[in-house]
C-alpha cells in the first residue's frame, strides 16, 4: 500500500533493522517474481483487492454511516479506532523501519513506499478481524461461527499471499502485519470495556425510568379516581 497520508517522513529517523530471515525473504519473493504470468498476475490482483485502501475506505464508510444511524456510538468509535486507526499506525511503522520492496519494478509490479510491515494485509486484519468480532456475538449456530471464522482467516491469507507472490512485500512484511494488526485487535477491545459498560448503564438507567413511568401513570389514575368518588 502506497503511502497516501501525509506523514512528516523528512523528521522521521529511520530504525536499522536487521531481518534474520533475510535469506529466505529474498529466495521467496524471487521464486514467486520468475513465475508471474498475466493471468495469475490478474488472480492475484483480485485477491489483494480485498485489502487495498479505496475497498476498506468504502466498507469503514458504510458501517459508520450505519452505526450511526443505529446510534451504536461503541461499536462506531470502537470500529473507527481499530481499522482506520491501526492502518495510520502502520504507515509510520514503515516510515520508522524503511525496508525497501522485494522488486520496486518489474514486468507486472511497480511499487512505490516501504515494505514493512504490509499496509494491505494489516488493512485486511483489522477489518475482517474487527467484523469477527461484531458479528460472532450475534451468531448461535456454531456452524454459521466457525464460517464466519473461515471466511475472515481467508480473506486475510488470501491478502497476504497475493503481496508476497506479486512482490510487493516479504513473507515477514505479512506476517509482521498479520500480528500487528492481532494485537491493535485486542488493545481496542480491552480499552473499548468501559465504553461498553457506560453504554449499558446508561440503556439499563433509560428502561429503568420507562418502566417507572409505566407503572406510576396508572398508580396516579387510580388515586385521581378515588379522590372523585
Amino acid at each position: 500500500m502506497t503511502n497516501v497520508l501525509f506523514l512528516p517522513q523528512n523528521f522521521v529517523t529511520p530504525l536499522a533493522l536487521a531481518n534474520p530471515l533475510g535469506g529466505a525473504d529474498h529466495e521467496l519473493a524471487t521464486w514467486f517474481h520468475e513465475r508471474l504470468t498475466p493471468a495469475f498476475v490478474a488472480v492475484l490482483h483480485a485477491f489483494t483487492d480485498f485489502g487495498s485502501g479505496e475497498w476498506i475506505g468504502i466498507v469503514v464508510f458504510g458501517l459508520v454511516l450505519f452505526f450511526a444511524w443505529k446510534r451504536w456510538w461503541p461499536s462506531l468509535v470502537t470500529f473507527v479506532v481499530a481499522v482506520p486507526g491501526g492502518m495510520l499506525l502502520n504507515e509510520w511503522v514503515k516510515i520508522l523501519v524503511h525496508r525497501q520492496r522485494p522488486f520496486a519494478v518489474g514486468p507486472f509490479v511497480d511499487w512505490s513506499g516501504y515494505s514493512f510491515a504490509s499496509g494491505h494485509t494489516i488493512g485486511a486484519t483489522l477489518l475482517y478481524g474487527q467484523l469477527l468480532l461484531l458479528i460472532l456475538p450475534c451468531l448461535k449456530a456454531r456452524h454459521w461461527r466457525l464460517l464466519s471464522v473461515f471466511s475472515a482467516l481467508s480473506l486475510i491469507g488470501l491478502v497476504g499471499f497475493s503481496r508476497v507472490a506479486l512482490g510487493a512485500h516479504f513473507l515477514t512484511d505479512v506476517l509482521a502485519a498479520i500480528l500487528f494488526g492481532i494485537i491493535w485487535l485486542a488493545l481496542c477491545v480491552v480499552l473499548s470495556k468501559p465504553i461498553r459498560r457506560g453504554s449499558l448503564r446508561s440503556q439499563s438507567a433509560a428502561i429503568l425510568s420507562e418502566c417507572d413511568g409505566l407503572v406510576l401513570v396508572p398508580v396516579e389514575r387510580v388515586a385521581q379516581r378515588d379522590s372523585n368518588l
